[in-house]
């Protein structure tokens, strides 16, 4: 016979595993919602480094736009020098046609550096931005993460101390039994359940008769053949009997007034049939006395012949 203090081990067990098993999830998990801290700062730092490097990349052209527009300065005002002391014509127009090239070289140096200044006080502003997004996303990870440590440190004491009061109570258990116990609630968190009237409370299924019946009798551990629960066996509560029965009582109610409707239908249905049938004997009665007074009238009549 199964004991019932087997069964209360089995459910104090089972609040023990249920609450192990959910810090234990949590501890596990825990590293996963920095995750998404983490991304987004390496998505920036990455960022960060890209513009960094464009930056770096733009100074230099910056850099050498100038050099060479300060170059073209230079031949521009040694060329005008030149016209100044030219004596020729020809050395004239050949100096005037060389600051006219060079002055187009100018205005697009000119052009082109200013484009790459303004490309360059862009990138220097998304870096200034950036540098800031870093610290804050940084100073973010690390508040998370000691928070996260705090919490996991008292998740982790927590299952320590549930541990302690499972191992007073799994060594009093058959060990086989122990290990499905343990699986069973790692995927219903729900190990034991009731049978009442014969059906499972953790499925909800009608138990064949045969195996509830054993249950009742509690000589062995059963398992439910469709949740795979230990079950034990429940007396049902007189407000559960009373709710069961008023069930049955309503069901009853529905099946009289369909009868009664039934009755009405064929008492309607019988009294025209007697009507009709009182109406079919009165013809009938009807015919039978005509018949009667044929037949008189004819023995009156022999009767009468014979007198002659």
């Amino acid at each position: 016979m199964v004991t019932t203090e087997v069964f209360e081990n089995l459910k104090n067990l089972q609040e023990i595993l249920v609450q192990k098993y959910e810090l234990e999830a949590k501890v596990e998990s825990a590293p996963k919602q920095l995750n998404n801290q983490e991304e987004a700062l390496a998505k920036t730092q990455k960022e960060f480094i890209e513009k960094k490097a464009a930056y770096d990349e733009t100074t230099a052209a910056v850099s050498s736009l100038k050099e060479e527009l300060q170059i073209a300065i230079s031949q521009r005002e040694e060329y005008e020098k030149g016209i100044a002391d030219s004596t020729t014509h020809r050395d004239y127009e050949t100096l005037e046609k060389k600051i006219s090239e060079v002055k187009d070289k100018e205005d697009e140096l000119r052009h082109d550096l200013q484009k790459k200044e303004k490309e360059l006080d862009e990138l220097k502003t998304r870096l200034a931005e950036d540098e800031e997004l870093i610290k804050f996303q940084e100073s973010e990870l690390n508040t998370s993460r000691d928070s996260l440590n705090s919490e996991i440190s008292g998740y982790t004491k927590k299952i320590n101390e549930l541990k302690t009061k499972e191992n007073k109570i799994a060594p009093k258990l058959d060990q086989e039994i122990l290990f499905k116990f343990e699986r069973i609630i790692q995927r219903n968190s729900e190990g034991i359940v009731a049978v009442r009237n014969g059906v499972c409370m953790g499925c909800h299924m009608i138990l064949p008769a045969n195996f509830a019946n054993e249950v009742h009798e509690g000589e062995n551990i059963k398992f439910c053949p469709y949740c795979s629960r230990i079950l034990f066996y429940e007396e049902v509560s007189d407000d559960l009997a009373e709710d069961y029965f008023d069930i049955g009582a309503a069901g009853s109610l529905a099946d009289d007034e369909d009868f009664d409707d039934e009755d009405e239908e064929m008492t309607e249905d019988s009294t025209e049939s007697l009507y009709d049938d009182d109406l079919d004997s009165e013809d009938v009665s009807d015919d039978e006395d005509s018949d009667l007074e044929d037949e008189d009238e004819d023995v009156d009549e022999s009767d009468s012949d014979d007198e002659d």
